[in-house]
């Protein structure tokens, strides 16, 4: 048995984060430790082969607590930025079975990947009731009628999800008393840069626990026998990227394909001596595919660099030919990634502005957006009929302003872009953000919502703002630590998907120039129409 860390809980402010920073009321969490020095860290196994110095800047994003028997930690469909390692009792993973519902791939063919969960996706089980606030960690849940697998001393969970920035798929319970240490993903990072060793041990728990089944559920091997996708499982490697970390350089030997789990590569060749960025790459899709198939061409055709943090499987040319022999629909598959990927390389050379612009959506993150809103600020009269449409469909209270970073002439507004993958999910306590049955779109429910601010700190691009109602919580609410506190709610856009009309943004424009764009081709379409416009001297867009 491990020994526990010997320092006393650290008491948690009035509205502090998510229930795995906060212990008591309705979080599951008996005692909770933080800050830990080094030596109190070195009690788990984990941490053992770390000096002190690491440790100390690990501290900060790893806590330990004392879990209650049949608390739940997550559902499915809830995104986590940590992870959990067992360091005494057992956890049980719940994979639910729904006979509505089929899991959507990981790994998508189309560029712009589908909502991935299970159900609705959003992971919120909580309940509201008067003014009584039921966290995710204690709501009930029909655990009835699915496969469950039992987790001990010395097991990670949670780690898959949260270094690709997927829901979690299964529902994870304490089965017993337990004593978890929690590492969020920025000290998960280090420690896997670090340490070869966790770093297998955590490549191989996702070969045995994943893998397999999500290389059978992406298109571009749909058509494979079982055989051949357990074979190639077992084959491929895992590779994990920095910020700016280059996989490949241009003019070097090319012997592999890389199917991205998560994360962005920007793709750049010389051009006249100087580096042009001509395509990217995200989550779902390849690279290497023109040097795999293209005869005559063994050399990388663009340099990679890793945008943000990535995570790759790589997978040997000599192991994807056995694959493409055996199965001409993989190989037409690829080809079509192969011909788009020079179509949009040579379309990029004729048009250096196109490299900008991937450049300036990668950069400031348009890439992961699935609805943005740009503004022609050529048009524009800055009588902000927008966000006072914005207010009136939302009672008074607007869900974006009329800010934001300017390209081309147009405004990418400080409005929610509903990510792909929308990190303000994370570490909601209570699950009131979450997705809704209309595609991505991302929403707060008010009544779910206790004002903590965990999901406008983490958005990245200053999309979620906190309004005080003027109200303050009642002397009965539930949990205890917000009665008498002010009450706050976190308000972002939300499409108005509940209404016909669409975006009251879009509609309210008296001058139509304000638009929802899906991806950076549509921003793209719309610079070049401009570009025609002002040409002709036409003014405005065609209807």
């Amino acid at each position: 048995m491990t020994d526990r860390a010997p320092a006393a809980p650290r008491p948690t402010s009035a509205q502090e984060g998510d229930r795995w920073s906060a212990y008591g009321e309705n979080t599951g969490i008996r005692r909770i430790w933080q800050d830990l020095d080094p030596a109190a860290l070195r009690r788990f196994k984990i941490f053992n082969e770390f000096k002190d110095s690491f440790l100390e800047d690990l501290s900060p994003d790893v806590s330990v607590a004392e879990w209650n028997s049949g608390a739940v930690l997550f559902e499915e469909g809830t995104y986590l930025d940590l992870a959990f390692f067992i360091a005494e009792g057992s956890v049980e993973m719940v994979l639910k079975k729904l006979e509505d519902s089929v899991p959507a791939p990981i790994f998508e063919a189309d560029p712009r990947p589908a909502a991935v969960g299970r159900g609705d996706g959003a992971g919120r089980p909580s309940r509201r009731s008067g003014e009584t606030i039921a966290y995710l960690a204690s709501a009930d849940f029909d655990l009835t009628g699915g496969e469950r697998v039992v987790l001990g001393e010395g097991d990670f969970f949670g780690e898959i999800g949260a270094l690709n920035g997927w829901p979690q798929s299964v529902t994870a319970t304490t089965a017993s008393v337990s004593t978890l240490v929690q590492i969020r993903l920025p000290a998960l990072r280090k420690i896997t840069r670090k340490s070869k060793a966790l770093r297998r041990i955590l490549d191989e728990t996702y070969r045995s626990r994943t893998l397999d089944r999500q290389l059978r559920t992406t298109p571009l091997l749909a058509s494979c026998d079982g055989p051949v996708v357990e074979a190639l499982a077992k084959k491929v490697d895992l590779c994990s990227l920095e910020p700016g970390e280059c996989l490949t350089t241009e003019g070097t030997p090319a012997d592999s394909v890389y199917l991205i789990r998560s994360g962005f590569l920007k793709l750049s060749q010389k051009v006249d001596g100087m580096d042009m960025l001509v395509s990217y790459a995200s989550k779902g899709q390849t690279v290497g595919e023109v040097e795999l198939l293209v005869e005559g061409v063994d050399l990388w055709q663009a340099s990679v660099v890793s945008v943000g943090y990535s995570e790759l499987v790589r997978i040997s040319h000599e192991d994807f030919r056995s694959v493409v022999r055996e199965h001409p629909d993989v190989e037409r598959s690829l080809w079509e990634f192969a011909v788009d990927r020079l179509k949009q390389s040579g379309y990029t050379r004729r048009k250096p502005d196109r490299s900008q612009l991937t450049d300036f959506a990668l950069a400031k993150g348009v890439v992961q957006g699935t609805s943005v809103l740009v503004i022609d600020l050529d048009v524009c009269t800055r009588c902000d009929d927008c966000v006072r449409g914005c207010a009136a469909t939302h009672e008074g209270r607007q869900r974006f302003i009329r800010e934001g970073e300017t390209f081309g002439g147009f405004l990418v507004a400080r409005s929610c872009y509903h990510c792909r993958d929308p990190v303000c999910l994370i570490g909601c306590p209570t699950g009131a953000i979450a997705r809704v049955n209309v595609g991505s779109v991302v929403a707060i429910d008010d009544d779910l919502c206790i004002g903590c601010g965990s999901c406008a700190s983490n958005c990245p691009y200053d999309a979620i703002v906190m309004h005080d109602t003027e109200t303050a919580w009642s002397a009965t609410a539930e949990p205890a630590r917000l009665r008498g506190e002010p009450r706050l709610v976190a308000s972002k856009c939300d499409l108005c998907h509940g209404s016909e009309a669409g975006p009251a943004c879009v509609a309210s424009c008296p001058h139509g120039c304000a638009y929802r764009v899906e991806d950076v081709g549509e921003f793209d379409a719309l610079l070049q129409a401009k570009k025609m416009q002002n040409s002709s001297g036409a003014k405005g867009f065609p209807a």
